[in-house]
């Protein structure tokens, strides 16, 4: 719960639309294993000199599959 309050409140500090911020709470709720191996391979492509955007893409491109699944549930 507390996790959940921090998430929100730094995608609101990144200007995140609240009913996308809910979407996302949603997601992450539903398959959290996925979304933290995904968080795990961007903060790795940053590491390696990829900024933010760039990682990320990379990242939820190469997982786009299995978000659609998560999101079709």
């Amino acid at each position: 719960m507390i996790k959940e309050f921090l998430m929100k409140q730094m995608l609101k500090k990144q200007g995140v639309p609240e009913d996308q911020i809910d979407m996302v709470l949603t997601l992450v709720n539903k398959n959290p294993e996925l979304f933290a191996k995904i968080a795990k391979e961007i903060q790795q492509k940053m590491s390696e000199g990829k900024d933010q955007m760039a990682a990320s893409m990379e990242v939820m491109t190469k997982y786009k599959d299995e978000i659609q699944q998560v999101m079709a549930k």
